[in-house]
């Protein structure tokens, strides 16, 4: 199991932890690795069965990997690769719960990759180790050509860990479509995934998102209008395509895209970011991590709205509903190639170009001067 080592120094009043102190130690070997890849890209079949191969046959590791991985035409017609592929764990999301039993997640792919399988961890993540194989890889620091390398000085230990914060997402519907969700639970047999019926006997849908929750105006041509409050308190409407609450994480994602400043994964926040606002001093703002916030229709809204996470499970907001968000306790422990400040420095550059600009060539002529001569 792994264990995230504080600092030395103990912690008191007037002291910042130094977030580069935070490592990664196992208590015990790891035993279990959940592997995650990029599907419909025939150009990860390869590293993939590289990875595999070399956890299953030289690290002696249980590998456990989605069923419709498993099950891809190219792999199953792979002769080669059938005396691996016997002893891979097959799981099926949203049927077969692993959160217990896996000490390390690898991904290869983008940064979609590793919003996928943080989904797939609704309390406490492993370490995740991410390998940039995708079109983007801001989250994915490690090169694949070195794969065996990286692996192996994961398991030895003291690596540097970044605790990328979620947010802890709660849905309540409105009593007017209770009943009519009841129903279909009661069709199924069975309560839907991460569907509970709260004391008021509303459905309540919670989630732990990584990167953003999006409220945006659907397929309505009307502006949306929601209410935001904070700890309770109505803070303002939002009157435009609609609202992203992100983590930081998230800063780099969609909030990014629509103008917000780009944080830190470190720095503990909640970022409200509007989307095309019908205002012009609507500035995206930063909030303390503790608060909660709750998003609603305004009452004089002309549509409904729609809601997001982390582009998954999109779901239509009415009137008597309302979206409830707060920093989670359960963050994704996300492994550095080098150390949280390079990586994070080293991605803007590498894959935002994040302040690239041609320089300014010095004066060479001493009397050349932002003065004229007469």
């Amino acid at each position: 199991m792994p264990v995230l080592r504080p600092p030395g120094q103990t912690t008191r009043r007037g002291h910042i932890q130094d977030p580069a102190s935070q490592r990664l130690t196992w208590s015990k070997p790891p035993l279990n690795v959940l592997v995650i890849r990029k599907i419909r890209d025939e150009t990860l079949l390869e590293p993939f069965k590289e990875l595999c191969r070399f956890l299953v046959e030289e690290k002696h590791l249980m590998v456990y990997v989605e069923k419709k991985v498993v099950d891809d035409g190219s792999l199953m017609t792979d002769d080669s690769f059938s005396a691996i592929r016997n002893q891979l764990c097959t799981f099926r999301e949203g049927y077969d719960d692993i959160s217990d039993c896996i000490d390390l997640i690898i991904c290869l792919g983008g940064d979609g990759t590793l919003l996928y399988a943080s989904s797939l961890f609704q309390g406490s993540v492993p370490p995740v180790m991410a390998f940039h194989l995708g079109s983007l890889g801001f989250l994915a620091p490690f090169k694949f050509e070195s794969f065996k390398t990286e692996v192996d000085k994961v398991f030895e230990g003291n690596a540097a860990i970044i605790l990328r914060s979620r947010l802890k997402v709660k849905v309540v519907k409105g009593m007017f479509q209770r009943n009519e969700q009841l129903f279909s639970t009661q069709e199924n047999g069975i309560a839907p995934h991460n569907h509970i019926n709260n004391e008021a006997g509303k459905i309540t849908l919670q989630l732990q998102v990584l990167n953003e929750v999006v409220v945006d105006r659907g397929p309505s041509s009307y502006l949306s209008d929601v209410d935001l409050y904070l700890d309770g308190r109505l803070i303002t409407s939002v009157q435009g395509d609609g609202v992203i609450v992100s983590t930081p994480t998230g800063s780099t994602a969609y909030a990014g895209a629509a103008g917000a400043s780009m944080i830190h994964p470190n720095v503990p926040a909640i970022m409200v970011t509007p989307i095309c606002p019908h205002s012009l001093s609507f500035r995206p703002i930063v909030v303390p991590a503790g608060v909660e916030l709750m998003i609603t229709l305004s009452p004089d809204a002309r549509n409904t709205a729609w809601v997001s996470f982390d582009g998954r499970k999109r779901q239509e907001i009415q009137h008597g509903d309302s979206i409830k968000i707060t920093t989670s306790c359960f963050p994704v422990p996300s492994i550095c190639c080098h150390d949280l400040v390079y990586d994070w420095f080293d991605s803007l550059a590498q894959c935002l170009h994040w302040n690239i600009r041609k320089k300014q060539t010095r004066l060479t002529d001493a009397s050349d001067s932002s003065e004229t001569d007469n």
